[in-house]
């Protein structure tokens, strides 16, 4: 694992309407950035929990953007931590696969002129996808959890994960609902970067 280091900076209580939640807010020790754990039950010392690692989307999960299925996929996580009655969500502050809000929006443009988002990050300088999960590792840790069931679509995450020393015993797919605005987006999702879930009908 790499010289990075976190520390707990607060930990409070979450109630939402899929139970309540303890949140932990860490920090780099570099001041760098600022991830959050969303921690249900117990989940010290225990395997196979329950975890979602989510990275930060400002427009799928605050203004209801149809173009992706981050905001589905945070509360379907948190809906099925809560119905495990343990677990953890992991926020990490990646937006648009780690290349920022900005170019996040850049890459929106591009895309209505015909581009998918793969290559949309590339004509913008970037690589298909910028996010890493070292912090996500150093939580789990600092949790003390000894292995995880990841609800996730991306083989890479499992791998990244794994390589940083956290053993995945367990994948869970959150298959996406299909629409108009968000079906060139998942189509992209299977094809070119090798997300694994079911591509349902296209829903008006």
């Amino acid at each position: 694992m790499s010289s990075k280091k976190l520390e707990r900076v607060i930990e409070t209580r979450i109630p939402n309407s899929f139970g309540e939640f303890e949140l932990i807010y860490y920090k780099d020790v570099e001041g760098m950035e600022s991830p959050l754990a969303l921690v249900f039950g117990q989940v010290s010392g225990k395997h196979e929990v329950l975890t979602r690692i989510h990275s930060e989307c400002f427009t799928g999960e605050v203004l209801g953007s149809l173009r992706c299925d981050c905001g589905d996929q945070l509360l379907e996580s948190l809906r099925l931590i809560s119905e495990a009655k343990a677990g953890v969500l992991i926020y990490l502050r990646q937006e648009g696969r780690g290349i920022g809000l900005l170019d996040k929006l850049k890459a929106y443009k591009l895309q209505d002129e015909g581009y998918d988002t793969v290559d949309a990050n590339i004509a913008l300088g970037h690589e298909p996808d910028e996010r890493e999960y070292t912090s996500a590792a150093l939580i789990l840790e600092d949790l003390k959890v000894n292995s995880v069931r990841l609800l996730t679509n991306n083989p890479s995450k499992i791998a990244s994960l794994e390589n940083l020393g956290i053993p995945v015993v367990g994948k869970y797919s959150l298959n996406p609902q299909v629409t108009r605005e968000n079906i060139s987006y998942l189509q992209t999702k299977v094809s070119r970067m090798g997300h694994d879930f079911i591509l349902g009908k296209f829903e008006n």
